[in-house]
């Protein structure tokens, strides 16, 4: 799970007010969201304390497919917001005052991030947003019933002791969103280390959670290029998973996300072994995508992983036939997609899901049709273009790219989201248009001219955009063929660095990535 709609968002005070724009659509229930005044958080957890409640916090972006996701499937459900009433609900948008800095302190990066607090400010866990509905009112159950923090219950499952761990704290372990972890549990480079050991001493009395832990280990050790201790094990899990219609519902959103993975973990190329898995992996995504347990976004995700299964032995960027019944199954899908939602924050999710996947298939023009007719009615429209862009780069009209990416920026609203949608657009005239400098120029001083001189802003997502966009100028003017652009903005930015604190943190970053504008110019 991964638009801008006019947000009422919420001032914390003694009082918290509704996120009305949010909570509002049609009759959905009321969830009394409060977001932080700028970067500072210590009132929501004063009132926490005082209160004795959690902190649920939610760091999310009004232009993000999976972000509306979970506004559509989660936040509007009577269950969840009945549950608020129990902890503290927390808004925090990446385009709101002091969100970036708050990103950096909690140590989220994706939207969306959902993390529970104790009122104590330490974390209890983080939630995945990419199971249904349904399970993720489990794990938050689960959380708010346990006294320990999962890092706490990961101390005793790594030790000697882990015989002696609650179910409760297992399943809590097995659904953490190890994805959006950020080093708040282990290392990037010990969590396949950690996600086998946990595999190994799972209690086998709850065998969900210990087959979500095995099937976790294998693919984080196939990103890593690292060993999985299990393979084996997991490979006897895998078959058994997908020959039991009840075992491929509980384990959906492993197969939708992880399922290209897994097999390609499990199995060596052209094998015997791996025909047979992508054969009943396929059939278990039609299972599924035909699920009416699963929310639209979830079926057309199982579509969305078949046809990535498709691809699983072509090279990344190869053009491969696809199968005329799978262009069929894709386009029926869409369609249905498209006449059947009606929600607003759905059809945010849904609609560029579903056309990415009609241009993967090669349907461009159909693609761009549903794009098209979306614009006038899409939450942030600009979000679409990005698909737009993308869909006339693979015809090979690099203008047409070049436009939708340019139109994007320019309808963009929120700074953060601004800077992003903004460096995006430099870098695709780098790509596509190297030799119009002015263009580039006008477009990298375009971003830079936006930034307030205030410390919030060189933090979390704005820092690595604004160095990202640095190295691929730098890589432009590798021999000083630009040196005169890049000093000049260069300069620009010096300008928005000399107004900040000198002694504050975001001052270093602002300098740090001035001058890698003009390390090679």
């Amino acid at each position: 799970m991964r638009a801008l709609f006019p947000i009422v968002l919420l001032m914390f005070g003694l009082n918290a007010h509704l996120l009305a724009a949010e909570t509002q659509v049609g009759k959905a229930p009321t969830i009394d969201w409060v977001k932080p005044e700028g970067a500072n958080v210590e009132p929501i957890f004063a009132q926490a304390r005082q209160t004795n409640k959690p902190v649920f916090l939610y760091w999310g972006a009004v232009w993000c497919p999976p972000c509306n996701q979970i506004k559509a499937d989660v936040f509007s459900r009577p269950d969840f917001a009945e549950r608020s009433k129990q902890f503290v609900a927390v808004y925090i948008d990446g385009d709101s005052p002091g969100a970036q800095k708050l990103g950096a302190q909690f140590k989220v990066r994706g939207y969306p991030t959902m993390i529970l607090f104790k009122p104590d400010a330490s974390e209890l866990t983080r939630i995945p947003g990419e199971v249904d509905a349904a399970r993720y009112i489990e794990v938050l159950d689960l959380a708010l019933a346990s006294s320990s923090t999962v890092k706490e219950s990961l101390a005793i499952a790594l030790g000697a002791q882990s015989a002696g761990l609650k179910p409760s704290a297992w399943r809590q372990l097995a659904f953490y969103a190890w994805d959006q972890d950020q080093a708040q549990l282990v290392s990037d480079k010990e969590r396949t280390r950690t996600l086998n050991k946990l595999a190994r001493n799972c209690l086998p009395a709850d065998s969900e959670a210990c087959t979500r832990l095995l099937f976790k280990s294998v693919i984080s050790a196939h990103t890593e290029k690292a060993t999985a201790s299990a393979r084996e094990q997991a490979l006897v899990r895998m078959r058994e998973v997908l020959s039991d219609p009840g075992l491929i519902r509980m384990n959906f959103d492993i197969l939708q996300y992880y399922g290209k993975d897994l097999i390609a973990a499990l199995s060596a190329k052209a094998s015997p072994d791996r025909t047979a898995l992508v054969d009943a992996m396929s059939s278990a995504l039609d299972r599924l995508g035909k699920d009416a347990t699963l929310s639209r976004s979830d079926r057309l995700g199982a579509t969305q992983a078949k046809l990535a299964l498709a691809r699983i032995d072509a090279p990344d960027e190869a053009n491969i036939a696809i199968a005329p019944a799978l262009i069929a199954q894709v386009r029926n899908e869409v369609a249905t997609v498209d006449r059947e939602s009606t929600q607003v924050h759905e059809r945010q999710a849904l609609i560029p899901n579903a056309a990415h996947l009609l241009s993967q298939v090669g349907l461009l023009d159909e693609s761009d049709n549903l794009l098209k007719a979306e614009l006038p009615k899409a939450i942030s429209p600009y979000y679409h273009m990005l698909v737009l862009a993308s869909n006339a780069k693979k015809r090979g009209d690099k203008q047409g790219a070049l436009d939708w990416s340019e139109r994007s920026w320019k309808e963009s609203v929120g700074p953060a989201t601004r800077m992003q949608w903004g460096s995006g657009y430099v870098s695709k005239l780098i790509e596509l248009a190297p030799q119009d400098s002015a263009r580039i120029e006008k477009a990298a001083a375009g971003v830079i001219g936006e930034l307030s001189p205030s410390p919030e802003v060189f933090y979390e997502r704005n820092s690595r955009v604004l160095e990202r966009m640095s190295k691929q100028l730098q890589g432009w003017s590798d021999k000083g063929q630009h040196a005169d652009v890049i000093r000049k903005l260069a300069a620009q930015l010096e300008q928005v660095c000399s107004k900040l604190p000198p002694k504050d943190d975001s001052r270093k970053t602002c300098n740090e990535v001035s001058k890698n504008f003009k390390t090679r110019g």
